[in-house]
């Protein structure tokens, strides 16, 4: 399996995706093509594990960058850690309707499923090469406490974790600034993740930085973040297609940077029988604009209730984009660079347009329908729900004509206590753990949203 950028670099093979992060000339990698399995390999999936299936699934796209040995005992170490050992179970919310669970991880949020492969991954592709990293990323919420509990106390990585500062939930923060790891630095930004991630983008764009330093990312940028999502797709329709014979399954999913609808798109194109990938939004409505109305303009951030997706320019689009331009590396380059200058994508022409909505649907959710579904999901149904699970539920409920359909709960609701409270008045009691981590010293610094500041403060500590 070969690699290129959406900006036209390569091929590169799966471990220089790994150490690069960002390609070179600032796209983003995406495999050369799409292998699909046949519809006996999709049957024999619901006779495999969830570890099995991963190594089945992410296999063709490693190659033999990981001997398939190392790789197994990757896959059943990360794993074992989640504390279900379906590890992304599926429930029935109601009829035609489920909740695929994606907070059973260390950090409980749905990013825990990639960062415990990809933290192992990067280890050990860094030792076979005698090398050390500084892992830079970004973080709305949860890709930092998960990338920081995978790789805290690592001897060959240091970790610097921008996030949004006062625009965390507490909880997401001190997972962030209490890991006691000598090789962490989280960083809280004065802006918007927006913000946070023009600053990486730029970091990486910086050849002789990103060398200086050998620059590597776990963020959604990298595709070995999005690999591991992809797998989940998989185990869901595996666990209920014998509820849905012949019918496509629709997956409704709390979007802001849009990498998890992607690996939904990446499972369809790898044979998935998916009738829709539902892009569910809050207030911060860009990829819904676009989808609805070919408008993918920028436009202030607003804080919501649902932190994690509150994100107006969707880094893994460009992604989509790619295959929507026909994989034209220029066209794609271009506007972009008009995106850049403009903050307006050109529109895309018609063709493309029906092209895409034939496999996307979006819906916006405000906050009022936001609190209403955490309410109506603990009254009715016993179940509580985080906001950014609401959601993706509320959106599914939007449309009942695309069922059967899995809604993807992100995140565990005790990460989101005072959301939880307005919404059913309950309080969710913390274990011992996270007891003990509430009550822990947080190491941060409060740095503004300048590159040139932040790329000095890497230099100064690693």
């Amino acid at each position: 399996m070969h690699y290129i950028s959406t900006r036209g670099f390569g091929p590169v093979n799966f471990e220089t995706t790994v150490l690069d992060g960002l390609a070179p000339d600032g796209g983003l990698y995406v495999p050369t093509s799409y292998p699909k399995l046949s519809r006996e390999e999709l049957d024999e999936l619901s006779f495999l594990s969830y570890e099995d299936m991963a190594d089945k699934i992410m296999s063709p796209f490693i190659g033999d960058s990981i001997p398939s040995d190392v790789l197994s005992n990757i896959i059943k170490t990360a794993y074992s850690k989640f504390n279900d050992i379906e590890v992304t179970p599926v429930v029935q919310y109601e009829e035609n309707l489920w909740l695929m669970e994606l907070f059973h991880g260390p950090t409980f949020a749905f990013k825990d499923v990639a960062m415990q492969f990809l933290g192992p991954v990067l280890e050990y592709t860094l030792g076979q090469k005698g090398q050390t990293a500084t892992v830079i990323g970004a973080t709305s919420g949860d890709t930092g406490p998960a990338a920081i509990e995978g790789l805290k106390n690592s001897e060959n990585i240091n970790v610097f974790m921008l996030y949004p500062h006062n625009r965390t939930s507490a909880i997401q923060r001190m997972q962030m600034t209490t890991s006691g790891g000598q090789n962490i630095f989280p960083i809280a930004v004065e802006g918007t993740f927006d913000d946070c991630q023009d600053i990486v983008k730029e970091l990486f764009s910086d050849l002789a930085f990103k060398e200086q330093v050998n620059a590597t990312s776990v963020n959604s940028i990298s595709w070995a973040r999005l690999l591991p999502q992809m797998v989940y797709y998989f185990f869901a329709w595996s666990r209920i297609r014998d509820m849905i014979t012949g019918k496509d399954l629709t997956f409704s999913v709390p979007t802001g940077n849009f990498g998890d609808a992607f690996a939904g798109y990446l499972a369809m194109q790898c044979g998935l029988p998916i009738q829709s990938i539902l892009v569910a939004t809050n207030s911060n409505d860009i990829l819904d604009r676009f989808f609805k109305d070919n408008d993918y303009s920028v436009q202030k951030v607003v804080p919501t209730r649902s932190p994690s997706m509150d994100i107006q320019v969707a880094s893994n689009f460009e992604r989509l984009l790619f295959d929507i331009y026909g994989r034209d590396a220029d066209v794609l380059k271009h506007n972009m660079q008009e995106f850049k200058n403009n903050k307006n994508l050109p529109q895309v022409n018609a063709l493309q347009l029906d092209e895409v909505r034939s496999i996307f649907t979006s819906h916006k959710v405000s906050e009022v329908e936001t609190l209403k579904m955490m309410s109506e999901s603990d009254f009715t149904h016993n179940i509580v729900i985080d906001p950014h699970t609401a959601v993706g539920l509320a959106a599914a409920k939007a449309h009942p004509e695309l069922k059967p359909c899995v809604s993807l709960a992100t995140a565990h609701p005790l990460k989101f206590p005072s959301a939880l409270k307005e919404a059913t008045a309950k309080e969710l009691l913390f274990d011992d753990d996270l007891d003990k981590m509430m009550k822990s010293e947080e190491k941060f610094d409060i740095l503004p949203p300048e590159t040139d500041t932040i790329r000095q403060y890497i230099l100064d500590n690693i």
